[in-house]
């Protein structure tokens, strides 16, 4: 009994180095080496964050819009996003993109963004009222 019990032991010690063999790493999850409570958000042999950062790494922007028409609908490379009231704050990928907000009745807001992962771009477009066209007649 006892032997077998030693084999079983010996067996479940070195499956973590079969699994390395074939190129697979584990992750290991339990208390992070910092001073700041179980995880530890604090510098510690993985970094500034312990052992993971608090949320990951950012992948993508945030843009903000700022305008009291909520009405108004969004354009982001053309295609319809939504209106400004449903889009306030859009969590977007990195990259450039052509931002158009329309309103009936006022002039449309165009403009190329850049979004930055990480960092929220505020705009306050100014949809300001068209004037009226005066009629052309003869």
């Amino acid at each position: 009994m006892k032997r077998l019990l030693l084999v079983s032991v010996a067996f479940v010690a070195m499956l973590p180095m079969t699994a390395l063999a074939r190129g697979r790493v584990g992750v290991f999850v339990g208390p992070g080496f910092a001073p700041f409570g179980w995880y530890g958000y604090g510098y510690g042999w993985y970094g500034p964050y312990g052992m993971y950062p608090p949320f990951g790494v950012p992948n993508a922007g945030e843009v903000k819009l700022d305008t009291n028409i909520k009405d108004a609908e969004v354009f982001i490379n053309g295609s319809y996003a939504g209106t400004v009231g449903k889009l306030k704050t859009m969590t977007m990928r990195a990259g450039k993109y052509n931002l158009e907000i329309r309103a009936p009745g006022r002039t449309p807001f165009q403009q190329q963004i850049y979004v930055v992962a990480g960092k929220t771009m505020k705009l306050r477009p100014e949809l300001r009222i068209q004037p009226p066209v005066a009629p052309s007649g003869s």
